[in-house]
């Protein structure tokens, strides 16, 4: 399949957004969606035909779920404290997504339990972390990991819309569309945590706490998951040469600094420490709307046979 290519969206000055308020910005609609999953087409090495890499995005999978549901709780509880009705609005998208996301990849992770990848152990791994762990800070901590969570899944979003042509070397048809589906909504909605910690809070070494927590989760937590996986799955890995030469190459895909994951991304990652710093200073409005055409166009979008409904909530006083 040819991939369009993109150039890069040309970043509005942050001082141009300042005065954008939540009443001006675009909708933001939940879509609910049924992929079908079916274990039989599922592609083990989906990333780029790698196995390493490829795993790292499955043990992600597995452990949004856990992420998703932290930040639909806490943004439950602080969408009630909130007076302006449009962020609250918002706040309501952001819940109605999540909750979507970890609804799906749950069954995503149902089809990789198929393929031997451990699932219910990492179920089990990362239910003690959030449980014993996360859930258990105040309310305010919570709120700045929210945040934190929002920025990491922003960035991974933003890398994806820039790299479309790691998503189209599987006919996996389906993790494909799982993935930008999942991508195109992490980048509508990144500001939105961001705005609700600095409307009931916007303490900078608090924000940076939860930035430090998310950090690494997803940094080490994660990998450490990804790099075991191929392990568990297949012993034999071990003394596996092919394997190893793939291992090679998929953490340049991952960590490598012109085109990996987090290797290229690094500097987005830690302007977040940036005291003036707002999700929104990374403009990736040109990408949206090239995306929603590519993915939603009701003839040929990619995600258009597997959308049953969208909704937009209501704004209320």
């Amino acid at each position: 399949m040819q991939v369009v290519d993109m150039t890069v969206a040309t970043m509005t000055p942050p001082q141009a957004r300042e005065h954008t308020t939540d009443q001006d910005r675009p909708d933001i609609p939940i879509r609910h969606m049924n992929f079908g999953f079916d274990a039989k087409e599922a592609d083990t090495r989906f990333f780029v035909n790698t196995e390493l890499a490829s795993a790292y995005f499955e043990a992600l999978s597995i452990f949004l779920t856990y992420g998703e549901d932290l930040v639909i709780e806490t943004a439950r509880y602080h969408r009630d404290l909130i007076k302006d009705p449009y962020l609250k609005q918002r706040v309501t998208a952001l819940i109605g997504q999540e909750a979507l996301h970890s609804k799906v990849h749950e069954e995503w992770n149902e089809v990789l339990k198929a393929h031997r990848f451990p699932v219910t152990f990492y179920r089990f791994l990362a239910r003690n972390v959030f449980d014993h762990g996360f859930r258990r800070f105040p309310q305010p901590m919570k709120l700045s990991l929210m945040a934190g969570i929002e920025h990491f899944t922003a960035v991974l979003a933003e890398f994806m819309m820039k790299h479309e042509a790691h998503f189209f070397h599987s006919e996996d048809e389906k993790q494909r569309a799982l993935w930008m589906w999942h991508m195109l909504e992490e980048s509508e909605h990144k500001d939105i945590a961001y705005d609700v910690f600095e409307q009931l809070s916007g303490n900078y070494p608090l924000r940076i706490s939860g930035f430090a927590m998310a950090l690494v989760t997803i940094w080490f937590l994660v990998p450490l998951g990804g790099v075991l996986i191929p392990f568990i799955r297949k012993p034999r890995n071990l003394i596996s040469l092919s394997f190893w030469k793939d291992a090679k190459r998929s953490l340049d895909l991952i960590v490598g600094r012109k085109d990996g994951v987090y290797g290229s991304t690094i500097s987005h990652v830690f302007d977040y420490l940036r005291p003036d710093f707002h999700p929104n200073d990374h403009d990736t409005s040109e990408y949206l709307a090239y995306y929603k055409e590519r993915l939603l166009d009701p003839e040929k979008g990619l995600l258009t046979p597997y959308l049953t409904k969208e909704v937009v909530p209501p704004v209320r006083a």
